[in-house]
């Protein structure tokens, strides 16, 4: 089934083998998410549960012309490929999704993402992703017609984002949190921690942790019955990759069902450092690339550690810092971070974001609804929260640097061991937060005030970055 669909894709849709076996494909224009493109059909199902601040929503009038459109146009009367798979966990929560594919590479990539099952007779949804049928990007999903259907645009993640999105919004009805995030464990599968954060924050790169076992990078579920990857995949960001600093996700690029979109190639060789396509390089591939990797993608253990991943560009946040149950609450819905470069069409440096949850775009319900879901968790299981920058210090982008990445896991490998919590801790004068004396960093890490070349700028800036988080907390 791989190699039929990777000779069709190099036969007739442009995509080139590699050397290693892997696959590399261009998705055209768009090399990111269109997030305007996105609806949700507002029905009986979603009239009162969707957060419709947030959320695009489409007539059930105007669906029913596009929906008859779709399924008369031409693009529908060819062969198209067929795959079916499970979203979620069958030991926790999940559902069956028929894939229709106009693609054999996107049909790989359903592969690559979720788990392949039984063919059956019922669904509970159905995604067709047919790029020829629109020249402009649509995403629209239906629930009460079990329907996805995606047009105009090749971007991969589009299908798994939008059965991210429906996962979203029908579990908490079961007492489970979704979320945007990626959660490892120690060598024994003990001691969970979970990665908050959006693309680009350092969720697949920080969870890849070769002292450390993968769950999961990107989407996963947490209840009372524990913690469980929604996805049978990764699907990294690989710009900048680098062997010697992130071997598993290396080694996982060049897998034989691996697929690796917008790269440069140079010489048969991917140029992953060569951003002239886009920033938002991606690999998708299974998780059993990586070799040490949670084959039951779940653990039934509560995790010891809730971790919130930014990247401040503002440069004005400390590295790290402690979170009490409200303080954990409140940062995550107030989701401030960065967009990076390339993730959505139009963004070419990053820029200050606020996104509720870590996934607005993703997030159905109203933010406080699942904040107060991980505030009861984070309660009933005492479990210990921290803020983790992985942006700049030194000054804002473009002044300062960004926090390196072997500063980054000294301080998670504290976090793992427990060692932070025994550290005295002293209150940031400008941002409130309750920061660890660590001696054995550099101390511009804890204070990023001190390497500004004017503290008065630095305070400037703190104080429109506190204030518009005040503004967003407000709302929600």
């Amino acid at each position: 089934m791989i190699n039929q669909l990777k000779d069709i894709a190099i036969e007739k849709e442009g995509a080139i083998k590699l050397r290693n076996g892997s696959i590399a494909v261009s998705t055209g224009e768009h090399t990111g998410r269109s997030p305007n493109a996105k609806f949700i059909v507002i029905d009986e199902i979603t009239i009162d549960t969707v957060d419709w601040r947030n959320v695009k929503g489409m007539h059930k009038n105007v669906w029913n012309q596009y929906k008859e459109d779709f399924f008369k146009s031409s693009s529908l009367k060819k062969d198209l490929f067929v795959q079916s798979v499970s979203a979620g966990h069958k030991d926790f929560a999940n559902i069956n999704i028929k894939v229709y594919c106009e693609l054999a590479w996107h049909s790989l990539f359903s592969l690559n993402m979720f788990e392949k099952i039984e063919e059956r007779e019922e669904y509970d949804f159905d995604l067709y992703y047919v790029p020829s049928f629109s020249s402009e990007p649509s995403v629209i999903i239906s629930m009460e017609d079990k329907l996805i259907l995606i047009s105009g645009t090749q971007y991969a993640g589009e299908m798994k984002k939008s059965v991210f999105t429906i996962l979203n919004h029908i579990l908490p009805d079961d007492g489970i949190l979704p979320m945007h995030c990626s959660i490892n464990v120690d060598k024994d599968n003990n001691n969970p921690c979970v990665f908050f954060g959006l693309s680009g924050t350092g969720k697949t790169t920080l969870s890849a942790d070769p002292s450390r076992n993968l769950i999961g990078d990107d989407e996963h579920g947490w209840g009372s019955s524990g913690l469980f990857n929604f996805e049978n995949g990764c699907y990294a960001k690989v710009i900048n990759l680098d062997k010697e600093k992130e071997p598993d996700i290396w080694k996982a690029c060049h897998g034989e069902s691996s697929i690796l979109e917008n790269v440069v190639l140079s010489t048969g060789e991917v140029d992953f450092f060569d951003n002239s396509i886009t920033e938002n390089t991606r690999c998708s591939y299974p998780i059993s690339y990586v070799d040490n990797s949670v084959p039951e993608r779940s653990t039934n253990q509560q995790p010891l550690n809730v971790v919130l991943l930014t990247c401040d560009a503002f440069g004005v946040l400390p590295a790290i810092a402690k979170l009490n149950s409200d303080e954990a609450r409140k940062f995550f819905v107030i989701g401030y971070t960065s967009k990076v470069a390339g993730t959505e069409k139009g963004v070419k440096e990053p820029v200050a974001t606020f996104s509720p949850c870590f996934g607005l775009p993703f997030m159905t319900r109203n933010p406080a609804k699942y904040a107060d879901m991980l505030k009861d968790l984070v309660e009933g299981n005492n479990v210990t929260c921290w803020m983790l920058n992985t942006g700049w210090t030194g000054g804002p982008y473009g002044v300062g640097e960004r926090i390196s990445l072997e500063s980054t896991r000294y301080l998670l490998s504290k976090i793992y061991d427990k060692s932070l919590e025994d550290l005295d801790f002293f209150e940031h004068s400008y941002t409130g937060l309750s920061v660890p004396k660590i001696k054995e960093i550099k101390q511009q890490l804890i204070r990023p005030e001190i390497s500004w070349d004017s503290l008065e700028k630095y305070q400037k800036t703190s104080f429109k970055l506190m204030n518009n988080m005040k503004k967003v907390l407000k709302k929600y």
